[in-house]
């Protein structure tokens, strides 16, 4: 079993998420939870969301801002695998363009 890392691209603005009603961030919401229940055995930490971001390089510290919004780990058998339990998250319904980037994160060498 390998490990993967689910980095969650946000397409909306501020205005397309003041957009949506109260029940259809409550059909979101149930629906991501129907999605972990489903991949329980998978997820090796749910994740969280992704705010206040720092820019650390050798000139110094900065904000930034990105589309990446949260973040999700989880085993699988393999690469395509780890891609198959996420090609039906609600993520990806929720806004045109959202996406979710799946990264292998294999053991570091011995």
């Amino acid at each position: 079993m390998g490990r993967f890392l689910a980095l969650f691209n946000g397409a909306a603005d501020e205005a397309d998420k003041a957009d949506l009603t109260e029940q259809q961030q409550t059909e979101f919401m149930d629906a991501w939870a129907s999605w972990a229940q489903a991949n329980e055995k998978a997820i090796v930490d749910p994740g969280a969301p992704l705010y206040a971001k720092k820019l650390v390089t050798a000139r110094g510290v900065e904000d930034f801002t990105d589309s990446l919004i949260a973040y999700t780990i989880v085993e699988a058998g393999s690469h395509d695998e780890a891609v198959q339990i996420f090609s039906g998250h609600p993520h990806l319904a929720l806004f045109a363009g959202n996406s979710i980037a799946v990264l292998e994160c294999p053991p570091p060498p011995s």
